[in-house]
């Protein structure tokens, strides 16, 4: 008689480890936020609040399979956002073509600054974290200086509607969220430039012998996370009509991060999904919307993240054992 597998059980739970947490979780905030939670406008709300720093865990998670890493998204959206509302508002009058040009603007603008961030790590040779180090302060730095340290408004009408618009009952930021997770899960499973960067990311050598143009794969990540900082500059800037420079995109390099992490993304590289970090980007949310409900102070939330950091990076180096 054939024997069961020694460590078949433990192998399931790794494989649906992060699933698993999401559904204990959601329990947990549903009991503690009785009856608020369960909502639709509240879970709904949720949704809309994760899907700025949502859309940029998607390249995060691109450059983190990839062997690499981006400090400078957060000072890039507010970069992004300050300069696409500068140029809508060179445009006369409310024009809907105005706002349709700095969606395009927006996009452009962000892959350019995510090109500055590859090609130093690429053809600078220079280090991941330093080089967007260097350009999280030079970004910040340079929004502060153009605007005066005060904050840039549009002045078409027509901009708002673009972040605070509703289709088929749910927020714009959320489809644009949901289209782009399912771009990059094809991009990721589906084409040769996503096994690609799996590869690299698992072993750059190795990918360099089996003639993979290593610095084009490592390059791309970067483009699109400049990409997606750029459509979420867009989305949270015409939501609330303008960017404050010294405050808006604070942190979202961390919940980023923290989401890829919490979705299974292995920091080391080569491994992690789109879908996992769709549900840890929703798990954070969750946790923050949790501890408001709960009436946990609002100076917790960040240690709160810290902490499921701590965690899922503790998960993935026992799992790796």
């Amino acid at each position: 008689m054939v024997k069961p597998e020694k460590y078949s059980l433990r192998f399931k739970w790794n494989e649906h480890a992060t699933g698993v947490a999401f559904i204990l979780l959601f329990i947990l905030a549903a009991v503690v936020g009785w009856p608020s939670f369960l909502q639709v406008r509240n879970l709904l709300n949720i949704l809309r609040q994760i899907s700025y720093t949502g859309i940029i865990s998607l390249g995060m998670t691109l450059i983190i399979i990839s062997g690499g890493i981006d400090l400078s998204v957060g000072s890039m959206t507010a970069f992004a956002g300050g300069i696409t509302i500068f140029f809508i508002n060179r445009f006369p009058g409310d024009s809907v073509f105005a706002a349709a040009s700095a969606v395009l603007f927006a996009a452009m603008f962000g892959s350019f600054c995510g090109f500055i961030n590859g090609f130093m790590v690429t053809k600078g040779r220079i280090a991941p974290f330093i080089a967007t180090l260097g350009t999280m302060a030079i970004f910040r730095s340079l929004i502060q200086y153009l605007s005066g340290a005060g904050n840039i408004v549009s002045v078409n009408a027509v901009y708002p509607q673009i972040g605070s618009g509703v289709l088929l009952g749910i927020p714009v930021p959320v489809w644009a969220f949901l289209v782009m997770a399912g771009a990059m899960h094809l991009l990721l499973n589906n084409t040769r430039l996503g096994r690609y960067i799996c590869a690299v990311g698992a072993n750059e050598q190795v990918a360099r012998y089996s003639a993979i143009n290593v610095s084009f794969v490592k390059m791309v990540p970067y483009v699109i996370t400049g990409l997606t900082a750029g459509l979420a500059a867009l989305l949270w800037s015409s939501r609330i009509n303008c960017i404050q420079p010294t405050s808006d995109g604070v942190n979202y390099e961390l919940d980023a991060i923290a989401a890829a992490v919490i979705g299974g993304t292995s920091m080391s590289g080569g491994k992690g999904s789109i879908p996992g970090t769709i549900m840890g980007a929703i798990m954070l949310g969750m946790i923050n919307n949790m501890l408001v409900l709960g009436g946990v102070s609002s100076f917790l939330q960040q240690a709160a993240r810290g902490l499921v950091i701590i965690a899922a990076v503790l998960l993935q180096y026992n799992n790796n054992k």
